[in-house]
Protein backbone atom coordinates (compact mmCIF):
# COMPACT_ATOMS: atom_id res chain seq x y z
CA UNK A 1 0.00 0.00 0.00
CA UNK A 2 2.88 2.33 0.60
CA UNK A 3 3.87 2.28 -2.92
CA UNK A 4 0.68 3.50 -4.19
CA UNK A 5 1.17 6.83 -2.27
CA UNK A 6 4.60 6.58 -3.23
CA UNK A 7 2.86 7.19 -6.99
CA UNK A 8 0.40 9.51 -6.26
CA UNK A 9 2.81 11.55 -5.04
CA UNK A 10 4.52 11.43 -7.91
CA UNK A 11 1.71 12.54 -10.06
CA UNK A 12 0.72 15.66 -8.04
CA UNK A 13 5.06 16.39 -7.61
CA UNK A 14 4.56 16.53 -11.36
CA UNK A 15 1.95 19.39 -11.48
CA UNK A 16 3.43 21.11 -8.71
CA UNK A 17 6.32 21.14 -10.96
CA UNK A 18 4.54 22.09 -13.73
CA UNK A 19 2.78 25.31 -11.89
CA UNK A 20 6.30 26.41 -10.26
CA UNK A 21 7.51 26.80 -14.06
CA UNK A 22 4.73 28.80 -14.89
CA UNK A 23 5.08 31.05 -11.95
CA UNK A 24 8.48 31.70 -12.28
CA UNK A 25 8.30 32.94 -15.76
CA UNK A 26 9.59 36.78 -16.59
CA UNK A 27 9.08 36.91 -12.34
CA UNK A 28 11.14 37.17 -9.51
CA UNK A 29 12.27 33.98 -8.04
CA UNK A 30 12.44 35.27 -4.01
CA UNK A 31 8.82 36.21 -3.46
CA UNK A 32 7.61 33.06 -5.53
CA UNK A 33 9.01 30.77 -3.00
CA UNK A 34 8.76 33.28 -0.13
CA UNK A 35 4.41 33.05 -1.33
CA UNK A 36 4.78 29.20 -1.50
CA UNK A 37 5.77 28.87 2.01
CA UNK A 38 3.86 30.93 3.48
CA UNK A 39 0.77 29.67 1.64
CA UNK A 40 1.99 25.96 2.40
CA UNK A 41 2.41 27.22 6.24
CA UNK A 42 -1.25 28.70 5.97
CA UNK A 43 -2.89 25.44 4.98
CA UNK A 44 -1.69 23.80 8.17
CA UNK A 45 -1.97 26.02 10.82
CA UNK A 46 -5.63 24.83 11.34
CA UNK A 47 -5.06 21.62 11.89
CA UNK A 48 -2.44 22.86 14.00
CA UNK A 49 -4.74 24.79 15.97
CA UNK A 50 -7.57 22.58 16.12
CA UNK A 51 -5.58 19.42 17.44
CA UNK A 52 -3.99 21.85 20.07
CA UNK A 53 -7.52 23.43 21.52
CA UNK A 54 -10.26 20.63 20.10
CA UNK A 55 -11.22 17.39 19.94
CA UNK A 56 -12.05 17.26 16.14
CA UNK A 57 -9.13 15.95 15.04
CA UNK A 58 -8.65 13.65 18.06
CA UNK A 59 -7.51 9.92 15.36
CA UNK A 60 -7.27 11.01 12.80
CA UNK A 61 -4.62 11.36 10.09
CA UNK A 62 -4.56 14.78 10.26
CA UNK A 63 -4.41 15.34 13.86
CA UNK A 64 -1.00 17.26 14.94
CA UNK A 65 0.66 15.93 18.27
CA UNK A 66 2.11 18.92 20.55
CA UNK A 67 6.02 18.61 20.76
CA UNK A 68 8.28 20.00 22.74
CA UNK A 69 11.61 21.28 21.41
CA UNK A 70 13.54 17.99 21.29
CA UNK A 71 11.51 17.22 18.76
CA UNK A 72 11.02 20.57 16.99
CA UNK A 73 14.97 21.15 17.00
CA UNK A 74 15.25 18.44 14.53
CA UNK A 75 12.63 20.09 12.02
CA UNK A 76 13.81 23.02 11.95
CA UNK A 77 17.38 21.46 10.54
CA UNK A 78 14.70 20.03 7.38
CA UNK A 79 13.37 22.90 7.01
CA UNK A 80 17.07 24.48 6.62
CA UNK A 81 18.10 21.42 4.49
CA UNK A 82 14.80 21.28 2.25
CA UNK A 83 14.67 25.52 1.57
CA UNK A 84 18.21 25.30 0.84
CA UNK A 85 17.07 22.97 -2.08
CA UNK A 86 14.21 24.65 -3.34
CA UNK A 87 16.57 28.08 -3.49
CA UNK A 88 18.51 26.31 -5.87
CA UNK A 89 16.01 24.70 -7.79
CA UNK A 90 13.63 27.43 -8.08
CA UNK A 91 16.85 29.65 -9.55
CA UNK A 92 17.45 26.82 -11.95
CA UNK A 93 13.56 26.34 -12.55
CA UNK A 94 13.41 29.62 -13.91
CA UNK A 95 16.40 29.28 -16.53
CA UNK A 96 16.40 26.12 -17.60
CA UNK A 97 13.56 23.94 -19.94
CA UNK A 98 11.47 21.94 -17.85
CA UNK A 99 12.45 19.08 -19.91
CA UNK A 100 15.83 19.62 -18.26
CA UNK A 101 14.72 20.15 -15.07
CA UNK A 102 12.89 17.11 -14.87
CA UNK A 103 15.34 14.59 -15.89
CA UNK A 104 18.24 15.61 -13.09
CA UNK A 105 16.07 16.55 -11.00
CA UNK A 106 15.39 12.57 -11.34
CA UNK A 107 18.66 12.05 -10.49
CA UNK A 108 17.97 11.94 -7.02
CA UNK A 109 16.81 8.74 -6.17
CA UNK A 110 20.28 7.07 -7.30
CA UNK A 111 21.45 9.45 -4.36
CA UNK A 112 19.23 8.42 -2.20
CA UNK A 113 19.29 4.54 -3.15
CA UNK A 114 23.18 4.89 -2.21
CA UNK A 115 22.55 6.77 0.81
CA UNK A 116 19.67 4.28 2.02
CA UNK A 117 21.83 1.44 1.63
CA UNK A 118 25.06 2.72 2.91
CA UNK A 119 23.13 4.29 5.90
CA UNK A 120 19.98 2.12 6.24
CA UNK A 121 21.48 -1.17 5.49
CA UNK A 122 18.42 -1.08 2.77
CA UNK A 123 18.77 -3.99 0.14
CA UNK A 124 17.25 -4.08 -2.93
CA UNK A 125 15.08 -7.99 -4.85
CA UNK A 126 15.57 -8.43 -8.43
CA UNK A 127 12.57 -6.67 -9.56
CA UNK A 128 13.10 -3.45 -7.69
CA UNK A 129 17.36 -3.80 -9.01
CA UNK A 130 15.57 -3.82 -12.56
CA UNK A 131 13.72 -1.21 -12.35
CA UNK A 132 16.25 0.91 -10.28
CA UNK A 133 18.37 0.48 -13.31
CA UNK A 134 16.11 1.48 -16.03
CA UNK A 135 15.33 4.41 -14.57
CA UNK A 136 19.27 5.16 -14.36
CA UNK A 137 19.55 4.21 -17.85
CA UNK A 138 16.30 6.36 -18.81
CA UNK A 139 16.74 9.49 -16.99
CA UNK A 140 20.75 9.36 -18.09
CA UNK A 141 19.41 8.93 -21.68
CA UNK A 142 16.96 11.88 -21.33
CA UNK A 143 19.33 14.54 -19.85
CA UNK A 144 22.00 13.29 -23.37
CA UNK A 145 18.75 14.48 -25.09
CA UNK A 146 18.76 17.66 -23.39
CA UNK A 147 22.17 19.32 -24.39
CA UNK A 148 20.57 19.21 -27.84
CA UNK A 149 18.70 22.23 -26.81
CA UNK A 150 21.86 24.14 -26.44
CA UNK A 151 22.33 23.98 -22.81
CA UNK A 152 26.06 23.30 -21.83
CA UNK A 153 26.26 21.24 -18.77
CA UNK A 154 29.76 22.10 -18.29
CA UNK A 155 29.89 25.79 -18.20
CA UNK A 156 25.58 26.44 -17.23
CA UNK A 157 25.88 27.84 -13.91
CA UNK A 158 22.56 26.57 -13.53
CA UNK A 159 22.90 23.13 -14.43
CA UNK A 160 25.33 23.35 -10.98
CA UNK A 161 22.29 25.25 -9.33
CA UNK A 162 20.33 22.10 -10.48
CA UNK A 163 22.38 19.73 -8.96
CA UNK A 164 23.11 21.20 -5.77
CA UNK A 165 19.51 21.56 -5.54
CA UNK A 166 19.34 17.21 -6.04
CA UNK A 167 21.96 16.90 -3.47
CA UNK A 168 20.19 18.37 -1.02
CA UNK A 169 16.79 16.87 -2.01
CA UNK A 170 18.69 13.69 -1.54
CA UNK A 171 19.96 14.76 1.78
CA UNK A 172 16.07 15.35 3.02
CA UNK A 173 14.77 11.84 1.44
CA UNK A 174 17.33 10.38 3.76
CA UNK A 175 16.62 13.02 6.39
CA UNK A 176 12.45 12.24 6.04
CA UNK A 177 13.63 8.09 6.36
CA UNK A 178 15.34 9.04 10.32
CA UNK A 179 12.66 11.26 11.01
CA UNK A 180 9.80 8.86 10.07
CA UNK A 181 11.38 5.46 11.18
CA UNK A 182 10.24 3.59 14.16
CA UNK A 183 12.67 3.56 17.10
CA UNK A 184 13.55 -0.39 17.16
CA UNK A 185 14.73 0.55 13.42
CA UNK A 186 17.15 3.99 14.98
CA UNK A 187 14.34 6.39 13.78
CA UNK A 188 12.86 8.76 15.51
CA UNK A 189 9.39 7.72 15.46
CA UNK A 190 7.76 11.52 14.56
CA UNK A 191 4.12 12.65 13.63
CA UNK A 192 4.18 12.88 10.64
CA UNK A 193 1.61 15.76 10.73
CA UNK A 194 3.97 17.61 13.07
CA UNK A 195 6.93 17.33 10.60
CA UNK A 196 5.24 18.60 7.68
CA UNK A 197 2.78 21.21 9.28
CA UNK A 198 6.06 22.55 11.27
CA UNK A 199 8.25 22.85 8.63
CA UNK A 200 6.69 24.52 6.61
CA UNK A 201 5.75 27.11 9.45
CA UNK A 202 9.99 27.11 9.64
CA UNK A 203 10.59 27.93 6.30
CA UNK A 204 8.73 30.79 5.99
CA UNK A 205 9.74 32.24 8.60
CA UNK A 206 14.00 31.59 7.25
CA UNK A 207 12.84 32.67 3.21
CA UNK A 208 10.67 35.62 5.01
CA UNK A 209 13.93 36.92 6.45
CA UNK A 210 15.78 36.07 2.91
CA UNK A 211 13.27 38.14 1.08
CA UNK A 212 13.21 41.45 3.32
CA UNK A 213 17.10 41.06 3.98
CA UNK A 214 18.30 40.05 0.41
CA UNK A 215 15.44 40.60 -1.81
CA UNK A 216 13.38 43.91 -0.64
CA UNK A 217 16.11 46.01 -0.62
CA UNK A 218 17.32 45.63 -4.60
CA UNK A 219 14.12 44.79 -5.44
CA UNK A 220 13.90 47.61 -8.29
CA UNK A 221 17.08 46.08 -9.53
CA UNK A 222 16.21 42.83 -10.13
CA UNK A 223 13.21 41.10 -11.84
CA UNK A 224 9.97 42.52 -10.86
CA UNK A 225 7.29 40.55 -8.90
CA UNK A 226 3.62 39.31 -10.45
CA UNK A 227 0.72 37.82 -9.23
CA UNK A 228 -0.04 34.71 -11.05
CA UNK A 229 -2.17 32.16 -9.31
CA UNK A 230 -0.14 29.42 -10.40
CA UNK A 231 1.71 30.64 -7.52
CA UNK A 232 -1.47 29.03 -4.90
CA UNK A 233 -1.68 26.01 -7.15
CA UNK A 234 2.15 25.16 -6.06
CA UNK A 235 1.39 25.29 -2.79
CA UNK A 236 -2.16 23.55 -2.85
CA UNK A 237 0.05 20.67 -5.18
CA UNK A 238 3.35 20.57 -3.15
CA UNK A 239 1.25 20.06 0.32
CA UNK A 240 -0.51 17.31 -0.90
CA UNK A 241 1.83 15.66 -2.28
CA UNK A 242 4.44 16.21 0.63
CA UNK A 243 1.23 14.25 2.72
CA UNK A 244 0.62 11.22 0.54
CA UNK A 245 4.67 11.06 0.93
CA UNK A 246 5.01 11.28 4.57
CA UNK A 247 2.02 8.44 4.82
CA UNK A 248 3.83 6.45 2.58
CA UNK A 249 7.16 6.82 4.91
CA UNK A 250 5.21 6.04 8.42
CA UNK A 251 3.49 2.88 6.74
CA UNK A 252 5.50 -0.81 7.49
CA UNK A 253 8.04 -1.72 5.42
CA UNK A 254 8.23 1.76 3.49
CA UNK A 255 11.73 2.00 1.68
CA UNK A 256 12.86 5.97 1.00
CA UNK A 257 15.19 4.10 -1.77
CA UNK A 258 12.09 2.76 -3.84
CA UNK A 259 9.44 5.76 -2.52
CA UNK A 260 11.98 8.40 -3.47
CA UNK A 261 12.75 6.69 -6.98
CA UNK A 262 9.10 7.09 -7.78
CA UNK A 263 8.51 10.65 -6.82
CA UNK A 264 10.84 10.94 -9.69
CA UNK A 265 8.23 9.49 -12.03
CA UNK A 266 6.69 13.13 -11.86
CA UNK A 267 9.26 13.54 -15.11
CA UNK A 268 6.19 12.23 -16.75
CA UNK A 269 3.92 14.80 -15.93
CA UNK A 270 6.67 17.63 -16.21
CA UNK A 271 7.70 16.05 -19.74
CA UNK A 272 3.85 16.26 -21.05
CA UNK A 273 2.92 19.86 -19.59
CA UNK A 274 6.49 21.20 -20.99
CA UNK A 275 5.40 19.59 -24.67
CA UNK A 276 2.29 20.82 -24.75
CA UNK A 277 2.25 24.21 -22.91
CA UNK A 278 5.83 25.20 -23.72
CA UNK A 279 6.26 23.65 -26.64
CA UNK A 280 10.01 22.63 -26.01
CA UNK A 281 11.93 20.68 -28.48
CA UNK A 282 13.47 16.85 -28.83
CA UNK A 283 10.21 15.41 -27.85
CA UNK A 284 10.52 12.64 -30.01
CA UNK A 285 14.19 11.80 -28.86
CA UNK A 286 12.68 11.54 -25.24
CA UNK A 287 9.77 9.76 -25.60
CA UNK A 288 11.55 6.53 -25.65
CA UNK A 289 13.59 7.50 -22.44
CA UNK A 290 10.10 8.59 -20.74
CA UNK A 291 8.70 4.74 -22.17
CA UNK A 292 11.94 3.67 -20.21
CA UNK A 293 11.03 5.42 -16.97
CA UNK A 294 7.09 4.03 -16.70
CA UNK A 295 8.42 0.53 -17.42
CA UNK A 296 11.03 1.17 -14.52
CA UNK A 297 8.05 2.07 -12.19
CA UNK A 298 6.12 -1.00 -13.44
CA UNK A 299 9.40 -3.23 -11.98
CA UNK A 300 9.48 -1.15 -8.75
CA UNK A 301 5.94 -2.00 -7.96
CA UNK A 302 6.05 -5.56 -9.12
CA UNK A 303 9.31 -6.34 -6.92
CA UNK A 304 6.76 -4.14 -3.59
CA UNK A 305 4.72 -7.25 -3.35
Amino acid sequence: MWLIYAFMSAALLGCYDACKKVSLKDNAVIPVLFLNTLICSLIFVPFIVLSGNTAVLDGSIFYVESAGWETHKYIVIKSLIVLSSWIFGYFAMKHLPLTIVGPVNATRPVLVLIGAMLVYGERLNGWQMVGVLLAIVSLALLGKSGKKEGVDFQHNKWIYFLLLAAILGAVSGLYDKYLMAPLESGGLALNRMVVQSWYNIYQMILMGSVMLLLWFPKRKQSTPFRWDWSILLISVFLSMADFVYYYSLSLPGSMISIVSMVRRGSVLVSFVFGAFYFHEKNLKAKLFDLLLVLLGMVCLYIGSH
